[in-house]
């Protein structure tokens, strides 16, 4: 098993804790990473762009001309799709752009990703992060002792204070063990690990 050292938030090495291997020394898998960023990310999209079509189009209910005899191109409506201020001819329309991949394959995307930030040395163990009332001083003052650029922590537990304390500093996001996730592993440049929240991640993802 790979050995990683916990710190305090003073940035001091206070003990050191074992990762398995399976979950944060896997081999990296470059392709499910980017089939499960693709899916989360298709997942969020709105899908509300819409088009009118020729019934959709105000006017139009008169036919332009006669059928035959005036030497022009029959036509029946004036907001045909060829015409000026005609309808629009496959559109979008309001649409669910999510789908879903096999769950083994977001599980490995996951192990993947956590592999290679902790590979990259881009994964920190915290001991804890203790705060008695929310200020955001105190946290941006740990966040630029660590020099984190853009920071995703993961908490074991809700935690008002460090939620409350963090949302106003910009790039860095909260989220409880439960919900990491790929996008939002790489999306970030260090994540930080509350050191209870490494053995829920484990369990989580070894079962």
């Amino acid at each position: 098993m790979a050995v990683a050292d916990v710190f305090d938030i003073q940035k001091n090495k206070v003990a050191q804790v074992e990762l398995n291997d399976a979950v944060f020394g896997a081999e990296v898998n470059e392709a499910v990473i980017y089939d499960v960023v693709k899916m989360q990310l298709a997942a969020r999209r709105s899908g509300t762009a819409d088009t009118k079509t020729r019934s959709d189009v105000s006017g139009g209910g008169k036919k332009p001309w006669r059928q035959k005899g005036t030497g022009r191109a029959r036509s029946g409506s004036s907001r045909s799709p060829i015409w000026r201020k005609g309808g629009t001819v496959f559109g979008p329309h309001p649409r669910d752009y999510a789908y879903s991949v096999p769950k083994k394959i977001r599980r490995k995307a996951l192990i993947s990703a956590l592999s290679m930030k902790f590979k990259d040395k881009k994964m920190v163990i915290l001991k804890d992060f203790p705060m008695e009332k929310i200020s955001t001083k105190v946290f941006q003052n740990v966040v630029d002792l660590f020099d984190f650029k853009k920071a995703l922590f993961v908490l074991d537990d809700n935690n008002d204070v460090l939620l409350k304390s963090s949302r106003n500093i910009q790039n860095v996001k909260m989220i409880r063990s439960e919900g990491i996730n790929v996008y939002d592993i790489m999306n970030c440049e260090h994540i930080i690990l509350l050191e209870p929240s490494v053995k829920k991640i484990e369990g989580a993802l070894l079962v």
